[in-house]
């Protein structure tokens, strides 16, 4: 069983563009969505999909420019997330099945997420969307978790599909009347879009935590045809994908322009969400953070979705792992704010829970808050010492390692690659023959920076590396 902890005062005190204040505890709502490019967005550089509202929220708020997954895949990513560990101590480092065993491996029971930190400051938790972090038992469901209320997507599969046939609500499963292979029913971000307002206006009188985990532009690539009429009428390539009868991705033919539909309905309903905050006064003390849970799938070249990253999702090059970031909070973040900043998924959790006035129950985590951050009081900002990857798919087993200007990536049985991200962002030339120094610590670091895990060996493992990407 997990310790529970009493609820502490209503009032903490903020820095506020370097003063302090006195106010109510925050609501947070964690906006992220899936396999999002870094370029995806116009405030990152995105020439053809149209996000307005992102781009708005930028402006009011802060934009980090060196801000990294949890992972280059969606599970163990949101283990991060959750957790404030990575991938060297996580217990989750794969997508399920890709484990030593190929069973699924869940995010433990005893450990303690950022709804169950937040439950204990006094905050009433949802997530809606994508858990995805239940696939063995019933165990790591969200409401033992520390959630109050869950409806979505329990696992992986499932949350390939836009018109699902089952989803969840709390504990229980349900059907929904669609039909995944037909693609007709209730698009289910729609769903999700409205259990996110019904979640707000239930919890306006207190404060709230809502972990709202988008399936937005994950495959398979489908969006209402009303998101597409903007793109249809430009010329563009069609880019169809394959599609097999009656199973796995159903996509629409017209790729390109359902791949943008989808962000900018994506966009269009955070814009909803944040109206329907103003409605409410609650507006002012909500902050908001969007982000993605790793590189880009789809084809980086049309959209340029990796900007001028190198790599995608499932490689531990800058394009994997380097996401979006934005943050708003009225009258506490300065607005057009832009950081170099460098952090983590693993740092959501020690920023909360000083936004709540609580210190986390683990001191073993890996997060850094990074709250001075985003009130603009970098002189308190604390730094890592580093940033540690690994991966193991088809392409494993990979390392990865971010220190200051310098970023290492390592395969097995093969050369320590090493790259000045100030001089050479694109990753383009290894410079680990120039830097022998560098190299030896990097090294070092790999090594040591990670605790064994039997389910997610560093090594070769040649049933687990045949198998199908997830």
């Amino acid at each position: 069983m997990k310790k529970q902890c009493l609820v502490p005062a209503i009032f903490f005190i903020l820095s506020s563009y370097g003063q302090k204040i006195e106010q109510e505890k925050p609501n947070i709502i964690y906006i992220v969505a899936d396999d999002m490019g870094y370029g995806d967005l116009g405030v990152y550089g995105q020439q053809k999909i149209k996000t307005p509202i992102l781009d708005q929220m930028a402006s009011e708020g802060i934009q980090f420019t060196q801000h990294y997954a949890g992972s280059t895949v969606c599970g163990p990513s949101r283990v991060s997330l959750m957790t404030g560990k990575h991938m060297g101590h996580s217990s989750v480092r794969g997508n399920p099945k890709w484990t030593a065993t190929g069973n699924p491996i869940d995010i433990k029971s005893e450990e303690i997420t950022v709804a169950e930190e937040l439950k204990r400051a006094g905050y009433r938790t949802g997530v809606i969307g994508k858990w995805g972090l239940a696939e063995a038992s019933d165990e790591s469901m969200p409401l033992n978790q520390g959630f109050d209320y869950f409806y979505g997507y329990r696992d992986h599969g499932t949350a390939h599909h836009y018109y699902p046939e089952v989803l969840w609500e709390n504990n229980r499963s349900f059907k929904t009347g669609n039909s995944t292979m037909e693609k007709k029913g209730t698009y289910s971000h729609d769903t999700f879009v409205g259990k996110a307002k019904e979640f707000v206006n239930t919890n306006k009188s207190k404060p709230f935590f809502l972990y709202l985990a988008f399936t937005i532009p994950h495959y398979e690539l489908t969006v209402p045809e009303d998101s597409k009429e903007q793109y249809k009428h430009l010329n563009w390539d069609e880019r169809t994908l394959k599609v097999k009868p009656n199973e796995g991705y159903q996509h629409d033919a017209d790729g390109n322009a359902t791949y943008a539909g989808m962000i900018s309905r994506l966009d269009r309903d955070i814009g909803d969400l944040l109206k329907l905050l103003k409605s409410l006064n609650l507006d002012d003390n909500t902050i908001i953070i969007f982000t993605s849970d790793n590189g880009p799938e789809y084809d980086t070249n049309f959209f340029n979705s990796n900007g001028d990253l190198k790599g995608r999702k499932r490689d531990l090059y800058e394009g994997g792992i380097r996401i979006p970031f934005i943050a708003r909070w009225p009258g506490h973040i300065k607005p057009s704010t832009k950081t170099e900043h460098i952090s983590a998924f693993w740092d959501f959790l020690p920023t909360v829970c000083e936004i709540a006035g609580i210190k986390p129950t683990d001191a073993t985590i890996d997060g850094i808050s990074y709250l001075p951050t985003l009130l603009s009081n970098d002189k308190k900002q604390q730094k890592h010492e580093y940033l540690y990857w690994e991966f193991n798919e088809n392409k494993g087993p990979i390392q990865a390692i971010r220190k200051g200007e310098w970023k290492a990536v390592k395969y097995l049985n093969k050369p320590l690659e090493l790259y000045n991200l100030l001089n050479d962002i694109r990753e383009t030339t290894s410079v680990a023959d120039a830097n022998p120094l560098v190299v030896k610590e990097m090294l070092d670091i790999l090594k040591n920076g990670r605790t064994e895990n039997l389910n997610f060996p560093l090594k070769f493992h040649e049933k687990l590396n045949k198998k199908e990407n997830d």
